[in-house]
Formats: C-alpha cells, structure tokens, sequence
C-alpha cells in the first residue's frame, strides 16, 4: 500500500507531551550575505518549525477510593492537553529535540518543556 501525505502520519503515535516538528527551511546565508555550511546552521541552539503531529498531554493519575469497593472504576486515563497544535509554528530549543527521520524526511520530536513560543495563524480569542 502506497502512504499518500495525506495519510502519512495517521499511523504514528506520539506519546506523552511530545511534538512531531518539520524543520523550517533554514538561511543559507547571514544577513550581510555571508553562505553558512549545513553544520552550522544545524548546530544552533533555537530551532523553528512546524508542528505535525501531537502527543495527548501530560497523564492525571487516576484517585483511588478504596472505600467503595463496589463501585465501577472508570479505568481510562485522563490528559491534560498540550498547547501546541498540529499546524503551529514552534520556536524550540535544539538540546531538547530528537532527531528523526520519518520517509525520507527530517523531523524532530521535542517535549514540550522545549518549546520557547508557538505562533499560531488562527485568533485565538475568538
């Protein structure tokens, strides 16, 4: 079966409060012209891109309440969300991230305790 973009990440599992991130084309050159080798653009230290694909949160553990045995316990785990969405444009810290490659593609998976500032393209306080 041959993946199409369009269902190309519907097979992967992001755990946890970690985002998938497609790196933004980086700057081959400085601002006075200067060409910078892939390495060195690779090696700083704040990266951006954007979000793919998001894990569902940060678990809340589950009360117990011994002192009803005979109650149901609902067993499913809560999340409490994470603020990045798929289609942000995310600032993050490079020591943080791991590096992936996903169909011949560069990625990175980073928690979201990396993640300095998310630029989001729909008003948020509609």
């Amino acid at each position: 079966m041959e993946v199409t973009p369009d269902i190309k990440f519907k097979k992967l599992i992001i755990v946890g409060d970690r985002v998938l991130i497609k790196p933004k084309k980086s700057e081959d050159r400085t601002k006075s012209g200067l060409y910078l080798p892939p390495g060195v653009q690779e090696r700083e230290q704040i990266q951006s891109g954007y979000v793919i694909k998001t894990g569902p949160g940060y678990p809340i553990p589950v009360p117990v309440d011994d002192d009803e045995p005979w109650k149901e316990r609902d067993e499913s785990v809560k999340y409490v969300p994470l603020q990045a969405k798929e289609g942000d444009l995310a600032i993050f810290l490079q020591k943080g991230a791991i590096e992936v490659h996903y169909e011949d593609e560069k990625y990175y998976i980073v928690p979201q305790s990396s993640i300095l500032m998310l630029e989001r393209e729909d008003d948020l306080f509609e």
